[in-house]
């Protein structure tokens, strides 16, 4: 799960819209999505990617990036959704995920931010996708948020649900009050040995925990579940997500190569891009977007769901879907 910057800001007036979307939970029954027909495989930067390509291949773009602990599946309905009104949808599974492996057994499993906009932009390219819009939750809106500021001109929108997640490795030295601490439990965890070897061999469990937590009025069955944690099986998964979350906390190096991108990231750089962000009862205090708005200086609007926990797409595919549909009307 995502861990806000916490960036001190001051509260401004935004165009904010409550949502009312627990009966838009899901296109089916039981909150549960299916799966892609069909899968691709393509090389791309340092990875040979999995991912679905759904929709009229002339279609304007869309790439939409999951998180952790979840994969392409948060983005059935979604896609399905899209791809019925003319877009082409992109779902990557990101590195460390289901069939996205690495070419080379020489590059360490680096989970740092920057790593991940890479990959979206290495995968964009051999595509040869020039601009698409950009959607996510959890690393995935952070992924948005980067490719937004460092690329501005491939992004011809972004979705991020939580807003403004781009990690400043200072801030995030900072202790926060006991009960905020709590709720990063697994961070801590995953800083020992004893986390890494846990969450190896208890990832199944361990995720399953974590989704219900983040998501406590989804009532997911054992199968939607099951069809994700498929992608945990993953061999570079445990150490994907452990990097991820030990270079936040300044106690795992990143990539040499990155260096300069993670710099101008610290920088707290505002996004210019169209840009809608989304809070749902996960975000807690946060849901209404006051706290990053001015990191947002192009057209701008804010959509919180109440009853939603943090697998937005999945828990609300119709509302984020239209998000993506309305990002690209902004003006």
């Amino acid at each position: 799960m995502v861990r806000k910057s916490f960036v001190a800001v001051t509260a401004t007036a935004i165009a904010a819209t409550q949502v009312r979307v627990p009966s838009l939970a899901s296109t089916s029954s039981d909150g549960n999505a299916g799966g892609f027909e069909r899968l691709h495989q393509i090389e791309a930067g340092e990875l040979n990617v999995g991912y679905a390509d759904v929709g009229p291949r002339e279609g304007k773009a869309v790439v939409l990036l999951h998180g952790w602990p979840y994969d392409i599946h948060s983005y059935t309905d979604v896609a399905t959704l899209l791809a019925e009104r003319g877009y082409r949808v992109i779902v990557p599974f990101l590195r460390g995920y289901g069939p996205t492996r690495f070419l080379s057994a020489t590059p360490f499993r680096n989970g740092e931010q920057a790593a991940f906009a890479f990959d979206t932009i290495a995968l964009m390219d051999a595509l040869r996708i020039d601009r698409a819009i950009v959607g996510g939750f959890d690393w995935g809106a952070r992924t948005a948020n980067i490719v937004a500021a460092l690329w501005p001109a491939r992004c011809a929108g972004q979705v991020a649900v939580s807003g403004y997640l781009i990690t400043n490795l200072a801030a995030n030295q900072k202790p926060l009050p006991p009960k905020a601490e709590l709720g990063w439990w697994y961070q801590y965890y995953f800083s020992t040995d004893r986390g890494l070897a846990g969450y190896a061999e208890y990832r199944h469990d361990f995720n399953k925990l974590i989704w219900r937590i983040a998501s406590p009025k989804w009532k997911f069955s054992d199968a939607t579940y099951d069809q994700t944690a498929k992608a945990f099986e993953n061999p570079d998964h445990a150490e994907i997500v452990v990097h991820n979350y030990r270079w936040r906390l300044g106690l795992a190096k990143g990539d040499p190569k990155l260096v300069p991108a993670e710099q101008k990231l610290q920088q707290s750089l505002v996004i210019s891009v169209p840009t809608i962000t989304i809070g749902s009862d996960f975000d807690g205090a946060n849901a209404n977007g006051e706290a990053y708005r001015k990191l947002f200086s192009g057209p701008y609007a804010h959509r919180t769901f109440p009853g939603i926990g943090h697998n937005v797409p999945q828990e609300a595919p119709q509302a984020f879907a239209q998000a993506v549909v309305d990002v690209g009307t902004l003006s």
